[in-house]
């Protein structure tokens, strides 16, 4: 859409600030106000604003868009998305493995196996792994850890870790990431493995990538970044 607003700003707004436009508050689709928890981030986010050309592009507001999705989730919803979220603990990314070929299940066990030794250190649980294709159900105690970690968490900070299972298809690396453990570029090599396998295989750095893989690849590592940058805001308050 084109831009019809000049000068971005910030207003405290209750316990939180406004991100405003001409003075006029930004709204969400459910037409409540776009509020941010501290002043650090609402002015990240106005800059997002204040940074577009003629046209306001969404895919260059990262930090807007996380905030927005938050920001639209009742307690209703809230509970809806954490099950799907702990549902991913027995589909996770990190534990179905290839068998062959062997440089692939080395790299997989090189690194999805440093996340799942991560959650054994923090659980007491160790994961099961298969190379096969019957779906794997991890022990109930592996379960009650995470959901209990998802508990502890505020409506902020669990949207963060359902961006983050959702981009790499991983309840481990979501929860890692949250904890400070991993950073963005550890979840992007994690959900890539087997991507980036392919690319050396097909000599990628000779011919180039897909536009529409590389596209996908950019925008995962753009919003895990921003993600980072969220929580570091949120957790600076």
């Amino acid at each position: 859409m084109k831009r019809f607003y000049k000068l971005v700003s910030i207003a405290r707004q209750g316990s939180g600030y406004a991100i405003h436009l001409d003075g006029k508050p930004v709204r969400l689709p459910s037409g409540g106000e776009l509020i941010a928890p501290n002043a650090a981030l609402a002015d990240l986010v106005a800059q997002e604003w204040a940074g577009q050309g003629a046209e306001v592009d969404p895919e260059t507001m990262p930090l807007t868009q996380i905030l927005t999705t938050a920001a639209n989730q009742d307690a209703q919803t809230r509970a809806a998305v954490r099950e799907a979220v702990l549902a991913y603990l027995d589909t996770d990314l990190l534990c179905y493995r290839a068998a062959t070929p062997e440089e692939i299940a080395r790299r997989q066990e090189d690194i999805w196996g440093r996340w799942c030794t991560w959650f054994a250190q923090e659980s007491g649980i160790a994961l099961t792994v298969t190379t096969g294709l019957a779906a794997l159900e991890q022990p109930q105690a592996a379960h009650d850890f995470a959901l209990a970690r998802v508990q502890a968490m505020g409506p902020w900070h669990f949207n963060a870790l359902q961006m983050a299972t959702g981009l790499s298809g991983s309840l481990v690396m979501g929860l890692a990431f949250c904890a400070g453990a991993a950073s963005p570029d550890d979840v992007y090599k994690a959900a890539l493995v087997e991507e980036h396998y392919r690319a050396e295989i097909y000599n990628e750095a000779l011919h180039g990538p897909d536009p529409h893989q590389e596209k996908t690849r950019n925008a995962m590592l753009r919003d895990l970044r921003a993600l980072r940058q969220f929580l570091e805001t949120l957790d600076g308050e």
